[in-house]
């Protein structure tokens, strides 16, 4: 069965629901022998059955659940674990009223937007909104310093964008620009066309695989939601594309990239959170015809070449995933967490749909 947007409605409520780990059958016989889906369904499958911390409403978590629909997307297979988690969480995003904006805590968002766009109206989105809409006000009235590390902008953004079209509502993404200007201003080199994870790292010469993952997902999201007519989009898809011609560059023999980009003597082994992040981001402007295949194509696969036959283990583990952190740091075959596994599955959604082989 396919799962064609919102008309996917039906399908992708059945297997989300049903108990058990069962398949929907998938549409063609291509999508069926598909090595991709196979690999996908391999890695979400072991997360669930073996991760850790599996019930919080943390980015690491939404950002696992937000690949794990793009499993269910591409394969027509669910382990029936996204929906209940966001109902367990009565579609809430967690609160620091030290920190009310602070972005980490706004991450479910994205995952339970996805959620709705097959189960609307059952999806709350008042938790999203109320805090969108106090976040636009701050930004209003002047401060625009939220977004200070460059994490932030996968966190939040793609859930401001998205909620600007589902409630017509601009200044959601005006407000939006004004942090991202904030963030691109302090923290985007120009001359290398990456990101500093924080102001701390400025004019170090350290740029973090990861860090600049999260920028990469974060604009190819928001280049996905955003109405080709919006005054903003220009920008974003400067700063992708160049983001993109650089990483093209930066790509190791091996498919990986360097855990610190610039240097490959530092943390010299594989680390495959940056690098599926980046598989994804470019695979996705490949697809969408934003990044020349004849380029690019080549980019993305020897990237999944790299994740699926190095990162991903016979068990279905995602090894070499660098541990929570905020610089580059080395990673172990055995290493992995739910931010790593999501970034795997996001980057087997886009190269399934390169080799003809999604349920979508």
């Amino acid at each position: 069965m396919r799962f064609p947007g919102i008309r996917g409605f039906g399908v992708l409520a059945a297997v989300t629901l049903t108990g058990g780990l069962l398949s929907a059958p998938v549409a063609t016989a291509a999508a069926a022998d598909c090595a991709v889906a196979d690999q996908m369904v391999a890695a979400g499958d072991y997360w669930v059955a073996d991760g850790t911390n599996l019930d919080a409403i943390d980015w690491q978590n939404a950002t696992f659940h937000v690949g794990n629909l793009a499993l269910v997307r591409t394969t027509g297979q669910s382990n029936h674990k996204t929906l209940p988690w966001a109902e367990a969480a009565n579609y809430q995003l967690p609160q620091d009223p030290k920190r009310p904006f602070f972005p980490d805590d706004q991450a479910a968002g994205e995952a339970y937007l996805d959620l709705y766009t097959y189960f609307h109206p059952e999806i709350s989105l008042d938790s999203i909104r109320t805090r969108i809409k106090d976040e636009v006000a701050s930004v209003q009235a002047g401060h625009k310093d939220y977004w200070n590390y460059v994490d932030a902008l996968n966190m939040a953004m793609p859930s401001f964008a998205r909620m600007s079209v589902i409630d017509h509502d601009q200044s959601y993404v005006d407000a939006m620009d004004k942090l991202f200007k904030s963030s691109e201003h302090k923290l985007f080199n120009e001359l290398t066309g990456l990101w500093y994870r924080d102001a701390r790292f400025t004019g170090s010469g350290v740029f973090w695989s990861r860090g600049n993952g999260w920028a990469l997902a974060a604009l190819a999201k928001v280049l996905q939601a955003l109405p080709a007519t919006d005054p903003h989009r220009a920008e974003y898809l400067r700063v992708y594309k160049k983001m993109a011609f650089s990483l093209s560059l930066l790509q190791r023999r091996d498919g990986f990239w360097n855990s610190d980009l610039l240097n490959p003597f530092d943390h010299g082994g594989p680390e495959s959170s940056g690098t599926a992040f980046f598989a994804y981001g470019i695979g996705w402007g490949v697809n969408a015809g934003i990044l020349p295949a004849a380029k690019y194509r080549p980019v993305v696969d020897k990237a999944w070449t790299a994740l699926s036959t190095k990162a991903l283990q016979p068990n279905g583990l995602v090894g070499y995933v660098q541990g929570v952190g905020d610089r580059p740091a080395t990673a172990k075959a055995t290493d992995t967490a739910a931010y790593g596994v999501g970034a795997f599955l996001l980057a087997g959604q886009e190269v399934a749909k390169l080799q003809g082989c999604s349920a979508e």
